[in-house]
């Protein structure tokens, strides 16, 4: 969320964020409901000056003037209570509006339509050529029952799976292998919940746009599809100290989506499914550009580091303008190579937000005799199984046995192949 002072001083600004990120948002609207804002804010304000100003003379006063200013009081009672219930209806509009104010992009995010238009910026490692006919995940893991998708959809319904045998022992050898990999990145561990408070979604900028992708509990609450959203929560309301910044979190959770409006893409495997399990980084920083920057790849480059140790041939997608969430400055995607597929799969995404959520979850920090808002940034460090189907595919031998990436070896036993 952007500062409605900033908004007003800079509408050209926002309304050019607004165009080159396809948006509907229209600055003058929520400008002329602010203006209404205001003036009823005033309203209320002076009515109630005059409301206590009436209550103190009545305590003094006797006879008809006591009357007079009884009368006087509950005609501005009257008032009153009509000024705050337009301004609670205005107010409500006002804080859709403002839930829909895109973030400015950085200058060096090319402008686009689309995920068409995101601009291939880093490749990296050999693309295996294979002089057998290649096998997708999901035959190689059938085949080796790591995985059982019959008695997932069973137990689950569509997109249902059961990692069992190597693909259990395979999860664990990547999430042990990522808390000894970021853990000499100077990064503090957490196991973060799954289910949290319909605000936090707000907060993050999950809601309102992804309503349709998340999953609702009962009592209103939701299932998180990243870790950042609870991270996010821990420091609520707090002020913190400038020299504990910058906060690095590497926390771990289940992760749920809906995957809605994808029903019939990716329906076989693992690539689209609806619960997870991801390790995210994430960073809480001094209200700094150049940190901010910095600090975004750095994290983004802790995870093709991660995706180097495995061997896994991936590009960097810098993603631009029109395909860039309403909430985000800058975006890179890394993808890893699907040999089966002859394409690059999404494994890792790396955000960064300057104030636009520590505003709505009001962390800030103390700098000399003021309270600034933090930046934050965030970045995956591991999703699973996404990654085993990438691992298999790549490492798939001719009889079908896997062999696995020698730093995961010793999260398996010591053994080098999967048959």
């Amino acid at each position: 969320m952007l500062d409605i002072k900033f908004i007003r001083e800079n509408k050209d600004l926002i309304a050019e964020a607004a165009r080159k990120k396809r948006s509907d948002f229209k600055v003058d609207e929520l400008l002329k409901v602010d203006d209404e804002r205001v003036k009823l804010v005033g309203k209320a304000d002076e009515l109630r000056r005059q409301q206590n100003d009436a209550s103190a003379g009545i305590s003094q006063a006797a006879g008809e003037e006591k009357t007079k200013l009884i009368e006087q009081m509950s005609s501005v009672k009257t008032d009153l209570q009509k000024a705050e219930e337009e301004l609670k209806e205005v107010m409500k509009t006002w804080q859709g509006l403002m839930l829909t104010v895109p973030n400015i992009p950085d200058m060096s995010v090319p402008e686009g339509k689309g995920e068409e238009d995101n601009q291939e910026v880093a490749v990296w490692g050999e693309r295996k050529k294979f002089d057998f006919p290649i096998k997708d995940h999901v035959e190689l893991m059938l085949g080796l029952h790591m995985v059982d998708f019959e008695r997932g959809t069973k137990a689950h319904g569509f997109r249902g799976y059961f990692l069992k045998g190597d693909g259990a022992q395979l999860s664990w050898a990547l999430w042990n292998y990522a808390r000894d990999f970021y853990g000499q990145k100077d990064f503090l561990p957490f196991i973060a919940p799954a289910i949290v408070r319909k605000e936090h979604f707000y907060g993050t900028g999950h809601l309102p746009n992804e309503a349709e992708d998340l999953f609702k509990t009962q009592d209103d609450d939701y299932l998180s599809g990243t870790a950042e959203v609870p991270m996010m929560a821990y420091h609520s309301e707090e002020i913190l100290k400038a020299d504990e910044l910058p906060k690095r979190y590497l926390a771990f959770s289940p992760c749920y989506r809906r995957e809605a409006g994808s029903y019939s893409k990716d329906t076989k495997g693992l690539i689209r499914i609806h619960e997870f399990y991801k390790v995210e980084q994430l960073i809480i920083c001094k209200a700094d550009h150049e940190e901010s920057a910095r600090l975004h790849e750095e994290i983004n480059r802790n995870f093709e580091e991660f995706l180097e140790s495995l061997g896994l041939p991936y590009h960097r997608l810098l993603i631009c303008t029109g395909d860039l969430g309403t909430s985000k400055v800058k975006q890179y995607d890394t993808e890893a190579w699907f040999p089966s597929q002859n394409k690059y799969r999404e494994l890792s995404s790396a955000s960064y937000y300057h104030d636009f959520q520590t505003r709505r979850f009001n962390i800030r920090y103390k700098e000399g005799d003021k309270n600034l808002y933090t930046h934050s940034l965030n970045c995956t460090a591991v999703a699973t199984p996404r990654i085993i189907a990438a691992i298999v595919e790549n490492y798939q031998q001719a009889d079908g046995s896997i062999l696995i990436p020698k730093v995961l070896q010793p999260f398996m036993g010591g053994r080098e192949v999967i048959k």
